[in-house]
């Protein structure tokens, strides 16, 4: 099967709102609701886990009832990467593909998650990323430049990131035996772990945005 799985367990701090980020509301629905309706009217999505804090589950199962793809809705712990061990353990099937999706970008498109899906037909990881328009530096410890990297080769990163699930499995079974194990995202966990799993990166958006502070809230609500 397809499963989408919405990462939602994140502390929003940088925000600076009462709630976290993914429970505030845009357009009459919280940003999660967004991202969840994004993937349940894909016809290439055939379930939802959602991940989210402890103290949240009972709400976003209340949240999910209206949702019948949404299958799962579990606590995941301090780090990121314990959300996506906490989805592992109710995604079993070795040949399952999954869409692991930050909650707090909300214009997903159903032309992204497509491209996810036809991707994995051929490769085990995928990752979305749009070409970076800025110049990138590389600096020193007092911050100055030592290196321009070519801006050609460069992409931005976003979500969602697609794998079988056997290889991701896989990956973070050999990153668990590492005591210096601190991933910031799951295609970083297969390319260091697993080097030979070639990650096939497809066209993302620009306006896949990342709720990150109250500016990105208003972009949100201009698109």
């Amino acid at each position: 099967m397809n499963i989408a799985i919405l990462l939602a367990g994140g502390s929003g701090n940088r925000f600076g709102a009462d709630r976290p980020k993914q429970f505030l509301e845009v357009d009459g629905c919280t940003v999660l609701e967004h991202s969840i309706r994004a993937f349940h009217r894909s016809p290439l999505v055939d379930e939802i886990v959602i991940i989210t804090r402890q103290d949240f589950v009972e709400e976003v199962s209340q949240m999910a009832s209206a949702y019948p793809k949404v299958k799962h809705v579990r606590p995941g712990g301090k780090e990121r990467y314990h959300s996506t061990l906490s989805a592992l353990e109710v995604c079993t099937d070795p040949e399952d593909l999954l869409l692991i999706h930050d909650a707090v970008r909300p214009l997903v498109s159903e032309a992204i998650i497509s491209r996810c899906v036809e991707a994995l037909a051929r490769y085990d990881a995928v990752g979305v990323a749009v070409p970076s328009t800025d110049t990138i530096v590389r600096v020193d410890e007092n911050e100055c430049i030592v290196e321009t990297l070519p801006r050609a080769v460069l992409r931005n990163m976003q979500t969602p990131q697609g794998f079988r699930q056997k290889v991701l499995r896989q990956a973070f079974n050999l990153g668990l035996q590492d005591p210096h194990f601190a991933p910031t995202d799951d295609c970083g966990v297969v390319r260091r772990y697993l080097p030979d799993v070639p990650i096939r990166i497809v066209e993302g958006e620009v306006t896949n945005i990342k709720i990150t502070y109250p500016k990105d809230l208003e972009m949100i609500r201009k698109v």
